[in-house]
């Protein structure tokens, strides 16, 4: 193969007169190796000419092929090098390939303007110098091949030559576009290599198959020229394909990279991408945005991509594009090219799609910033209020609660709702261009005063909104404010709004004229977790209407004037979601333990716990209420039952034989399927009727309605035992004894924390306990907290007891290892079967 480098750019002169001496030595060094075969006489001049004719007519129709971005010249070199060793001796053919690759390089700079480059042609004809005498000497190593028959010694031994040849002139070649481009060697070699090898072995092919036909009958020669001529057209055919092929997938690469939907971006790989297609030294990409500023970019190859400023001057070897979408201008691309390359037609016909594909990426990476600008214009106005800057209600509402879920369940926060006084007469007194004016400095001063983390909003009209996320308490005095859940933190909104008034009232010029803003503000504080935006506004608002009635300029939300809590229902969708939850109501266990000698455990009381995802642990007390007066009251009772009796199925299943205690709501008796769903729950778990113990208290049948008394008895009939809870407490006592039928006596713990000290209680406590015994019923003193109270329920004869002096309520699998320590081995029955 014959390779020369073309479009290098620079000569060392030095480089390739040494490398031609270099072949020329390699080749007559044989001279003096003592062979026979390579110290014949000198060939006859006619066959040095034809060695001359056969080593320029290779060289002559030369194929140009890439390699990366430079380009290589390929010919006939390995056949003309087989045809050699045969032709001449070793030492001989150096000498005759310097001369015919010289004399077609003359041929070719006559006949072509583009091969008319010294430092170039001398390269070549040295490194292919070099290369023949490489392969002279390995052509010989194995054989003389000079005036010998073809066998297959010698036929190896002319391959040698030519792979010695192709090796020789592809290493030299990789180096220089190495050298010349910063590449690594193995990688240009290695590419090099791939593309050309085809062409070797086509070559070898022809050098042979000359050298047999020249044996066999010198004739048959006259018909090559036309077979050489198709494949050369083939390898033609082959390289430009291969190229094209090879360019266009780069050129692919590289508009791929231009789909950036940021304009710096996309500027900066479309520089990158034109010095890496078209081997530029320097590129320059000038941008116009839609505004009409020019923005200018520019690189060195290899280089970061920096701005500059834009240069529309034409330089030499610098090649420039406009960049246009429809009639629209982008830009401008300019390309400097190495010294001495140009652009071919198929190089200018990319460098414009390119540059169309560039203007295309600018052009939508400019309008892909212009409308998401829009967007966030957009966005800002909905959230925000175009004459203050300030968030609007939409943005204060999304915001606030944002805050809100942020903080801790009990965190206490404060709202501040101001309305300003008298503003409807500055618009018809001033105008509204005058009102706008007061609303924006309004918004100055309020804006002024803002904290970390508060959030200030104009809601609508005269009417602003502070939100108070963390309330600290410097120089307040809890006693200053009334009696409610934060006093500390709500004496502090209160001073917080005073200031905000005062600062309101510093006369301000508006339309010439001196005005002082009167506002009126309403202040409510709650706990983060117990309400959302909207309620605090709707409470703040009704404590600002509080203050324009009251004629003062501040005013807390008092609970007492509202009519229209939203507590209610907003709890009851909550209800809703927690019950389809499964994991938000939990059950927590208090075990009853016997004042017997053993001290053994008698019964569980199963109680619920809501772990509210905003407000956190909620007790009964702040949810059932609530629930018992909406239609989830059955769901609620089902949930419960259904989740106790299941710890009660797991405790048998264990060997504890516990009954399990679960609080009725009074309003579930008015339900006749509540003996249904409990007899279903019971069957369900297996757990036998008189291990649940339900708990009703006396206020519940002081009514006279049938249904109750249907319920109940159905109750008792299935076998679930029923205790009166907080027994004491109801209208009368002793009437509920005599009219209702229970197993189970437990004494309010309001009498059981006063009886030690208090001889009357002691007497009630006492007399309670007599009486249940003399009914067959079990006594079960509840919230006992001491031993002092301990002792003297033991004292009386008091069957059992709850509270935190034995157990705290615990969860399920803690109950579980109480169970096992305490539980005793007998169990107390719970009512003789002829009680009353």
């Amino acid at each position: 193969m014959t390779a020369t480098l073309r479009r290098t750019g620079t000569f060392v002169p030095t480089i390739a007169f040494a490398l031609a001496v270099a072949g020329v030595l390699v080749g007559s060094h044989a001279v003096h190796t003592g062979v026979p075969a390579l110290t014949k006489p000198v060939p006859h001049l006619g066959w040095l000419a034809v060695a001359v004719a056969v080593v320029a007519g290779a060289q002559l129709p030369m194929l140009r092929a890439r390699v990366g971005v430079a380009a290589v010249g390929l010919a006939w070199g390995e056949s003309a090098v087989v045809i050699l060793c045969v032709l001449l001796p070793a030492a001989w053919i150096p000498p005759v390939t310097l001369v015919g690759v010289g004399l077609a390089r003359v041929i070719q700079a006559i006949q072509r303007p583009a091969y008319r480059k010294p430092g170039a042609a001398v390269w070549g004809t040295g490194t292919l110098t070099l290369a023949a005498g490489a392969a002279a000497v390995a052509a010989n190593v194995l054989t003389v091949t000079y005036r010998h028959p073809l066998t297959p010694r010698v036929a190896v031994a002319l391959v040698l030559a030519a792979v010695a040849y192709a090796a020789t002139g592809l290493a030299m070649v990789s180096w220089r576009v190495a050298c010349l481009h910063g590449e690594r060697f193995a990688s240009v070699l290695r590419r090099t290599n791939a593309s050309k090898m085809p062409m070797i072995i086509g070559n070898v092919a022809v050098g042979l198959l000359v050298v047999v036909l020249y044996e066999v009958n010198a004739r048959w020669l006259a018909l090559l020229p036309p077979a050489l001529w198709l494949l050369h057209q083939a390898y033609a055919y082959r390289l430009r394909m291969g190229d094209e092929r090879r360019d266009w997938q780069r050129f692919a690469d590289a508009t791929r990279q231009l789909n950036r939907l940021d304009g710096q971006r996309a500027a900066s790989a479309g520089i990158q991408g034109a010095l890496r297609l078209f081997g530029g030294e320097w590129a320059q990409l000038s941008v116009i945005a839609p505004d009409g500023q020019v923005c200018g970019y520019e690189a060195a190859l290899g280089g970061e991509v920096a701005e500059c400023e834009p240069n529309a001057a034409d330089e030499s070897g610098t090649v420039a594009r406009d960049l246009s979408v429809g009639a629209v201008r982008v830009g401008e691309l300019r390309l400097r090219l190495r010294a001495g390359a140009r652009m071919g037609r198929r190089d200018r016909l990319m460098f414009a799609a390119y540059a169309d594909a560039l203007a295309a990426a600018l052009h939508d990476a400019a309008t892909h910033q212009e409308l998401r600008a829009m967007g966030e214009r957009s966005t800002r106005d909905l959230v925000h209020d175009s004459l203050t800057g300030l968030a609007n209600r939409a943005g204060f509402l999304a915001t606030g609660d944002s805050v809100l879920r942020e903080l801790a369940g009990d965190a206490p926060v404060a709202l501040l709702l101001l309305d300003l006084d008298h503003f409807k007469d500055v618009n018809d007194t001033l105008g509204h261009g005058a009102g706008d004016l007061l609303l924006q400095i309004v918004a100055s001063r309020l804006g002024a005063t803002l904290g970390p983390g508060e959030l200030l909003a104009r809601l609508g009209g005269d009417e602003f909104a502070l939100l108070l996320p963390v309330l600290t308490e410097p120089g307040t005095d809890p006693a200053d404010s009334p009696a409610t859940e934060y006093p500390a933190q709500l004496a502090h909104a209160l001073g917080r709004a005073r200031d905000l008034t005062g600062i309101l009232a510093t006369p301000g010029d508006v339309a010439g004229v001196q005005l002082s803003v009167e506002a009126s503000v309403g202040v409510v504080v709650a706990a983060a977790g117990a309400v959302d935006l909207t309620e605090l506004l709707r409470r703040a608002d009704i404590a600002m209407y509080q203050a324009k009635r009251g004629g003062s300029s501040v005013a807390r939300y008092d609970p007492s004037r509202d009519r229209a809590s939203t507590d209610r229902l907003s709890l009851l969708a909550e209800v809703r979601e927690a019950l389809a939850a499964d994991d938000q109501l939990t059950l927590v266990m208090q075990p009853e333990v016997g004042l017997g000698d053993d001290g053994g455990v008698i019964g569980v009381e199963a109680l619920v716990r809501w772990n509210h995802p905003r407000r956190g642990t909620l007790m009964p007390v702040d949810f059932v209420t609530v629930i018992e007066h909406s239609e989830l009251l059955g769901d609620f009772t089902r949930y419960v039952l259904d989740r106790a009796l299941a710890a009660a199925a797991r405790w048998a299943a264990e060997g504890i034989d516990v009954p399990v205690s679960v609080n009725l709501s009074p309003r579930s008796l008015l339900d006749p399927a509540l003996p249904g769903d409990v007899a279903a729950l019971l069957a369900r778990h297996g757990t036998s009727a008189d291990r649940l113990v339900l708990e009703i208290t006396e206020t519940v049948v002081m009514s006279e309605l049938v249904v109750i008394e249907n319920v109940l008895s159905v109750l008792r009939e299935m076998g679930v035992q029923l205790a009166v809870d907080d027994f004491g407490t109801g209208y009368s006592s002793l009437t509920f004894l005599t009219r209702v039928t229970v197993n189970e006596v437990k004494i309010d713990r309001t009498f059981v924390r006063r009886m030690v000290e208090s001889p009357e209680v002691g007497a009630i406590v006492r007399t309670t306990i007599d009486l249940a015994h003399r009914l067959g019923l079990r006594v079960i003193a509840e919230g006992v907290e001491t031993a002092e109270q301990r002792a003297e329920l033991t004292a009386l004869g008091c069957t059992g007891a709850q509270g935190f002096f034995f157990y705290p309520p615990l969860p399920p699998e803690r109950v579980v290892e109480v169970l096992h320590e305490r539980t005793t081995a007998t169990v107390i029955p719970l009512r003789q079967e002829d009680a009353s």
